[in-house]
């Protein structure tokens, strides 16, 4: 069934407004999760020289932003809660854009990576494509998209306060490809767990 362009706009606004009232719980229950494997599969994927331009979409509070920084790039955040941006601004010392996931507005070419982790599964699955082909036309010529989202069988609907969709690999591989993205690896996380037990599916992309 096709999503009528307003229940698209009120999905992402409850979604949005539960981060927004949540925002310090959020910060707290995630400043100390442990992504260097994921921080790693990007930067490790791209093959220009650094210092790296980096886009973290859904940057959230900022954590991954300040990493990305102090190993030396140039990292700037993409949030649509304001309370979010603004901490991230606050914590990072980054550049933070405040954008809607349905109403994005990236620059052309710009960046060398782009760092989408447990984010995309937010944007409802009839708007994937093209928020897909957004984050493919503001990397660079063989520039790296990396992303990580809880899997599921491909169900997608309220949990809470909060919309997602749950992609099995198949099912996510075809997004991407039909993106213009070329498949680099895949895994689940945490890593050294039967695949029972690994909720995430990771996965890296190049720009043709």
């Amino acid at each position: 069934m096709t999503l009528p362009s307003d229940t698209l706009a009120h999905i992402t606004a409850l979604t949005l407004a539960h981060y927004e009232q949540h925002a310090d719980e959020f910060w707290q229950g995630t400043r100390a999760h442990d992504v260097s494997q994921n921080i790693a599969a990007l930067l490790d994927a791209i093959e220009a020289a650094p210092p790296l331009e980096l886009l973290d979409f859904g940057c959230g509070p900022g954590r991954d932003l300040k990493t990305f920084k102090e190993l030396g790039h140039r990292p700037t955040g993409l949030e649509g809660s304001a309370r979010l941006a603004a901490m991230a601004r606050s914590y990072s010392g980054c550049t933070v854009l405040e954008q809607n996931f349905l109403a994005l507005d990236l620059p052309e070419a710009r960046f060398d990576g782009v760092f989408a982790n447990a984010v995309l599964f937010h944007v409802p699955s009839q708007a994937l494509p093209g928020v897909l082909r957004q984050l493919h036309a503001t990397l660079k010529p063989g520039g790296v998209l990396f992303s990580s989202n809880p899997r599921g069988n491909n169900q997608e609907g309220w949990n809470g306060e909060r919309y997602g969709a749950f992609h099995d690999w198949p099912a996510w591989r075809d997004y991407l490809l039909a993106a213009g993205f070329v498949e680099l690896t895949h895994y689940y996380r945490p890593a050294g767990l039967p695949l029972e037990q690994q909720p995430w599916l990771a996965s890296v992309w190049r720009k043709r």
